[in-house]
């Protein structure tokens, strides 16, 4: 429970908990035998003497033999402390059993190490209870994968399988490692990726992950990546680097233990001596009011309460296949007042299909079609994607446009057949003057029904005016939770949610009243999505964006929690957002935001406890009515209650 890391700790300390707290992750067998070994002797003394069945002196040897028992916990940290110079709760401690000892309290002072002892226990307990559903993870992928080699199978290590190499998972397997299915079709159950509950089928060409379980089918896999970069790997490091990464409330708790504990020591030092030289007090009863004001003042529960409350956030959230990069931002998540939200790939499922071509002037559907797909071709846009799998899926030929040049968020431009044409949108098709009446006509009715309008045509040049030949309706379906997602968001505490889309504004007006948004702004640029973003967080201060495209990560790095969607978000976006999901699922933002939001609540449940109980006991410690087993025992329960009220967080709910 100290308030810092001592800068000379071995290997073995940095394994520690990170917050300062002195307990360590690994359950160390010895120390707790020595703990269970010094609860026998103080019980075996406590009760021999209330029995009438030891004598004193033996009573004493029992104490005494507790205390070096039980001082596993405390000497090595208290020397640490006294080394550095930076008095901690260990040296408190320690102070505070030897002044007991010396007036001949033994029984309480082996009362204080041992209660001491099981507070340290119990941290430690918690803390890897918290994250044992993570550290669960590394043993969920399997350690050999079943290779094509030579043209037979070979079981190998999974760090021998190379990407591009192909292998097998039967029935019933775990998959060793994220790929593309070859062959086969099956139902795999990815909730320990993604949190899904239903298993997903996959048929060839889906992507699988490492450590998701194959159901009754059997498929051969593509191998993608390798071992150490597989999606299964990322979580687990993401989540780690999480944990270690102090939020602003555990900050505020080291800054006030760094000046605390000296302050408490100082004062412990003027209750002792001040009543006896200068008011005539007994040296021995002013030793044991400073002794038990030492133990009182120690901040156990104060220091423990937002570490442990902060991992167990973050592993509630992991295993909803919701990623945190940090405490800092899932209480920024419980801070959020506002919400933006792009609209592809977030609101609406991100695979958009052509519902219709409309040719115009000199064109032919399938020239249209023809020359959209060939500039297309080049970019990773989903409505670009889309037009070209159309292409292909309606058995239309096409080349692959020369001199390709994108115009981010509105289309580009290319050589086809010796002569530039350009493929965008409404806004792309102003700029470049080609609109007319007619065309106006025919986008409002595409627009109108909420769908995408992709303008094909000449482009502008030298003497050319540039010439429409047609216009592709592409629809992209609403996620089938969207509107319960946004209803949920608002009843979690969101006052504002504001959809951001580079579409026109008819189509973002459409989808908006579809999932039942506050605002829909459509037609922006990615500098404007930034601007909105600027605005948003001036009026409310804490504010979180929602994206999964390249032309999101401005906004998302400027927002104050900026949330990814992971499974079919771009590297881009990921990397930048503060928050990944493991699953296309707007719930997994609810359950982000309303875990973010419980535990700020019992963060600050558990400071204000911490601290109001340590002023009440300090009170009676001066007044002379606490004792030192008293003391202990009020901070041991204080301890536990903060770490009990933290481990909540990993109930299901």
């Amino acid at each position: 429970m100290n308030e810092h890391h001592d800068e000379g700790h071995s290997a073995e300390d940095a394994a520690g908990c990170g917050h300062g707290c002195g307990c360590e992750h690994s359950d160390n067998p010895w120390e707790t035998r020595s703990l269970a070994l010094a609860g026998i002797l103080l019980a075996a003394g406590h009760v021999g003497q209330w029995l009438g069945l030891i004598q004193a002196t033996a009573a004493r040897i029992g104490f005494i033999a507790a205390i070096a028992a039980g001082s596993w916990f405390l000497l090595p940290k208290a020397w640490n402390a006294v080394r550095q110079l930076r008095p901690d709760i260990n040296l408190l401690m320690v102070i505070a059993c030897a002044g007991a000892a010396v007036i001949g309290d033994w029984a309480e002072a082996a009362t204080v190490v041992f209660l001491f002892g099981v507070a340290e226990w119990l941290e430690s307990w918690s803390d890897r209870r918290a994250r044992r559903a993570v550290t669960a993870l590394l043993e969920i992928a399997p350690k050999t994968a079943q290779v094509n080699r030579t043209g037979c199978f070979t079981e190998v290590a999974v760090e021998e399988v190379q990407i591009g190499e192909t292998i097998a998972v039967k029935s019933g397997m775990s998959i060793p490692l994220d790929g593309e299915v070859l062959r086969g079709r099956s139902a795999v159950n990815q909730a320990p990726i993604t949190g899904e509950s239903v298993p997903v089928d996959k048929n060839p060409g889906d992507s699988v992950f490492a450590g998701t379980i194959n159901g009754d089918g059997s498929l051969e896999i593509r191998v993608t990546k390798p071992m150490g970069d597989t999606t299964l790997a990322h979580i687990i490091r993401l989540v780690e680097e999480a944990q270690e990464q102090k939020a602003p409330a555990q900050r505020f708790v080291d800054r006030f233990a760094h000046y605390y504990t000296p302050a408490v020591t100082v004062l412990a030092l003027l209750v002792f001596l001040v009543p006896p030289l200068f008011a005539g007090g007994v040296w021995s009863v002013w030793l044991y009011r400073a002794c038990v004001l030492l133990i009182i003042a120690c901040p156990c529960a104060l220091v423990i309460s937002t570490p442990v409350s902060i991992v167990a956030g973050l592993t509630a959230l992991a295993r909803r296949g919701v990623l945190v990069k940090g405490g800092a931002h899932l209480e920024s998540l419980g801070r959020l007042r506002a919400l933006a939200l792009d609209k592809t790939g977030t609101l609406t499922e991100g695979k958009p299909q052509v519902l219709g071509v409309v040719a115009l002037g000199s064109g032919e559907t399938g020239e249209v079609v023809r020359i959209a797909a060939a500039i297309d071709d080049h970019s990773s846009h989903p409505l670009a994607r889309a037009i070209v799998a159309h292409a292909r899926v309606t058995g239309v030929g096409f080349p692959r446009a020369e001199g390709f040049i994108a115009h981010s968020g509105r289309g580009a431009e290319g050589i086809v057949d010796g002569h530039a044409y350009f493929v965008g949108n409404h806004r792309f098709a102003h700029e470049l003057g080609v609109c007319s009446p007619e065309i106006e006509h025919r986008l409002a009715e595409i627009e109108g029904r909420g769908e995408s309008a992709v303008v094909v045509g000449h482009r502008p040049h030298d003497a050319c005016a540039g010439e429409v030949l047609g216009i592709l309706g592409v629809g992209d379906r609403v996620r089938p939770n969207a509107r319960a997602a946004i209803a949920a968001l608002h009843a979690a505490g969101v006052a504002e949610i504001v959809m951001l889309s580079g579409d026109n504004q008819r189509t973002a007006d459409a989808i908006g009243a579809q999932v039942g948004i506050d605002t829909a702004r459509g037609a922006l640029m990615p500098e404007d999505k930034v601007a909105a973003v600027k605005a948003l967080r001036a009026k409310y201060g804490s504010i979180g964006m929602v994206g999964d495209g390249v032309n999101d990560a401005p906004a998302l790095a400027l927002a104050t929690v900026g949330i990814a969607m992971g499974h079919g978000g771009t590297d881009a976006a990921i990397e930048t957002a503060n928050v990944a999901l493991m699953r296309d699922d707007l719930g997994g933002i609810v359950d982000a935001i309303r875990i973010g939001r419980r535990t700020l609540g019992i963060i600050r449940f558990n400071i204000a406890f911490a601290l109001g109980l340590k002023a009440l006991f300090l009170g009676l410690a001066l007044l002379g009515y606490a004792s030192l087993w008293f003391a202990i025992l009020a901070d041991t329960g204080a301890t536990f209650l903060v770490v009990g009220n933290a481990l909540r967080l990993l109930r299901d709910e």
